[in-house]
């Protein structure tokens, strides 16, 4: 079975893609399936509702088995801010460099002790059929002081993963940030039960 995959990003297609096809699901982009995808509105209030919407819409205007995710950034001192505002932080959706800019400011006076946080992925797979498989995957770590690497997109310049030995999100490799990514966590939870449903199906 293919999968459609519901993002308009093109960094988060290409990391979807290359975590997905590994483990046995085949996803297709909008454009390869031949089909157009309108923007869904993210007016969920958790990462777990904005993926579902997701989901939902890219299912219903294409008829196809459809995956999609929300994710971002969750800093303890902020009280879990960004959260689901991840990616329009700073006011204009998209903006890497002024949602870090502002991250960084509102840490300004925070010691490295006070700066954990954490990446947060859900992921979601609506079928035709009205049945929706839902995954939930973390990386804990820290944000650093200022920005470094040169890879990956969103926070990762600032993000410093508990298990990357000091170095940021961007400064991995793509096989280094897969195997500890938040989003691999929860696209490998969601294979394993979208496999579970196949199992159960046949």
């Amino acid at each position: 079975m293919k999968f459609l995959l519901a993002t308009h990003n093109m960094k988060k297609r290409a990391e979807l893609q290359r975590i997905l096809d590994p483990i046995g699901v085949t996803v297709l982009t909008a454009e390869e399936a031949g089909k157009t995808l309108t923007d869904v509105e993210e007016t969920g209030v958790t990462f777990e509702e904005n993926a579902i919407l997701k989901a939902e819409g890219g299912c219903l205007e294409s008829g196809l088995p459809c995956i999609a995710d929300d994710s971002g950034l969750e800093v303890d001192f902020l009280d879990g801010a960004p959260g689901v505002y991840s990616a329009r932080y700073a006011g204009e959706h998209g903006n890497d460099d002024k949602n870090i800019d502002k991250l960084l400011l509102n840490l300004k006076d925070v010691p490295e002790e006070g700066r954990t946080a954490r990446f947060v992925c859900v992921a979601c797979c609506m079928f035709p059929d009205g049945e929706k498989l839902t995954a939930r995957g973390t990386c804990e770590g820290r944000i650093a002081f200022e920005k470094t690497g040169d890879k990956g997109f969103g926070y990762d310049p600032v993000f410093i993963p508990d298990d990357a030995d000091g170095r940021s999100m961007a400064s991995l490799s793509d096989s280094e940030k897969d195997a500890i990514s938040h989003r691999r966590r929860a696209l490998c939870l969601l294979a394993q039960k979208i496999e579970n449903r196949k199992m159960n199906k046949e």
